[in-house]
């Protein structure tokens, strides 16, 4: 079973940064899902993919996939770039964009 370790990245939904420090092993889905005929949904036998495992650090969860055997991905996160925003610069005179209302 291969399993993928990555950083949860941030939603598009939030300027922050909350909830994207702790590490996440999911599992690949090893079965094709099947559409059920009556109702249309989506299904699998395999509920290993369904499971999603959260560690404090990266340590903890290579850790964890090499007590339990597992083959693994590990993703490391891209180094974000913070630019400071001066509120300020709004109103600068001869600023580079054009200010509308």
């Amino acid at each position: 079973m291969r399993a993928r370790i990555f950083q949860q990245p941030k939603t598009a939904m939030q300027s922050g940064t909350a909830g994207t420090d702790e590490w996440v092993i999911d599992f690949e889905s090893t079965s094709a899902g099947r559409q059920d005929p009556l109702m249309g949904w989506f299904g699998s036998r395999d509920t290993q993919s369904q499971v999603r495992l959260r560690f404090p650090t990266q340590a903890d969860a290579v850790a964890y996939a090499d007590r339990n055997g597992l083959e693994y991905d590990l993703e490391l996160p891209l180094p974000r770039r913070r630019r400071p925003k001066v509120y300020a610069d709004n109103f600068k005179y001869g600023r580079a964009e054009n200010w509308t209302h």
